[in-house]
């Protein structure tokens, strides 16, 4: 795990313990085993849905894309202002709108 994986369990301490998985060649963030980012190339991005995505655009944040053969793929993930990673109480408020997002996006248990 990256430097920048490690220290992002600082930066998130206010918002509560988060946990992080190996995938392909980066990190994906979990808090209350729900994911809420993903770290690749030492670069977070956050979850967003329709209700948070223009506060990432709002600021011209990318999101998260990559290639796969001759095709772009864009995830429901956008790149962290880079203020967050110094306030941590702007760590927890961007890091629970991402948890409010994946909440939203979660699959209804059929009943």
């Amino acid at each position: 795990m990256s430097e920048f994986t490690e220290y992002l369990h600082e930066v998130f301490e206010l918002a509560g313990p988060i946990t992080t998985r190996r995938m392909f060649s980066g990190h994906t963030l979990y808090l209350d085993g729900l994911p809420v980012g993903i770290v690749f190339d030492d670069t977070l991005y956050l979850k967003a849905d329709a209700e948070t995505q223009q506060a990432f655009e709002a600021l011209q944040l990318p999101q998260f894309t990559y290639r796969k053969k001759d095709k772009t793929i864009a995830l429901p993930y956008f790149q962290a202002p880079d203020f967050i990673l110094e306030d941590r109480h702007e760590a927890a408020v961007w890091l629970r709108k991402a948890l409010e997002a994946s909440l939203r996006s979660k699959p209804k248990a059929k009943r």
